[in-house]
């Protein structure tokens, strides 16, 4: 659709350095089939920015990237348009149910965590917000479970909601949250992971969004976070991976995470 605009981003060395290419694609670990163009993030954020500049140009692209099937545009496609989403000027809840077409369609933590992150438009405590990633934590979708805690964790984390998140990550059924993604194993002739394959227990990117999501709480309000887990009932491999998003970081390296 706007792979034309797109290409004239594309680094040299993503086209001419197939070592380049093949760690670039490692980072996004898009699943097979997926085309990526190899643009850089900023490079992202210009593109969104000019397809955004005329608003009945940017609300009837909207429509036609709403009409595609799922998994038939490129990776970057995919980030210019939660790009877009977010920097477009209209209503709350006419943006809500735009992003409601549009998280179907992320099959990818890249996408995921940064259309979470440029979400400018949330406000904490916002009810309309807050019903809107209950919806996404209700789902049986792997990434659109984890687009409702990533956008919790990137914009909307109070201490005063962190007990009702708690309780939501507790009650997920993560046998029956469906993951395109089986737990991988490296390439007998790299260190990669295979294609379509994460490095820890499906539905991989929930668990690991968990334990993000009490890291990064943990950073902010480490008494509440530790008085929660005390009577905690999330699984241990979650909280192995919390205990490892903690200590990797500089903010809780140094902080008890129980």
């Amino acid at each position: 659709m706007i792979e034309k605009i797109l290409e004239q981003y594309i680094p040299e060395r993503f086209v001419s350095d197939a070592r380049y290419r093949r760690g670039h694609i490692r980072v996004i670990n898009p699943l097979p089939g997926t085309r990526v163009l190899g643009l850089h993030i900023p490079d992202m954020r210009k593109a969104a920015a000019e397809l955004t500049s005329s608003a009945d140009r940017a609300a009837e692209l909207i429509r036609q990237f709403e009409a595609t099937p799922e998994r038939s545009l490129y990776y970057e496609e995919y980030m210019v348009w939660g790009m877009m989403l977010n920097r477009m000027k209209m209503p709350l809840e006419e943006r809500l149910d735009r992003l409601r077409a549009f998280v179907p369609h992320i099959d990818n933590w890249a996408v995921c965590d940064h259309v979470c992150a440029g979400a400018k438009w949330t406000r904490p405590g916002d009810r309309p917000t807050w019903a809107f990633i209950l919806e996404h934590l209700a789902s049986h979708m792997e990434f659109e479970v984890r687009y409702g805690l990533i956008l919790y964790m990137s914009r909307m984390m109070e201490e005063g909601s962190l007990p009702e998140i708690f309780r939501l990550m507790e009650g997920l059924d993560l046998e029956h949250i469906h993951s395109d993604y089986t737990q991988g194993k490296a390439d007998r002739d790299s260190p990669d992971l295979c294609p379509g394959t994460a490095a820890g227990r499906p539905p991989y990117y929930v668990r690991m969004a968990m334990a993000w999501l009490m890291a990064t709480a943990l950073a902010k309000y480490p008494d509440t976070v530790r008085t929660l887990l005390s009577r905690t009932r999330l699984p241990e491999d979650v909280l192995r991976l919390y205990v490892r998003k903690a200590r990797e970081s500089f903010r809780t390296r140094d902080v008890s995470p129980f």
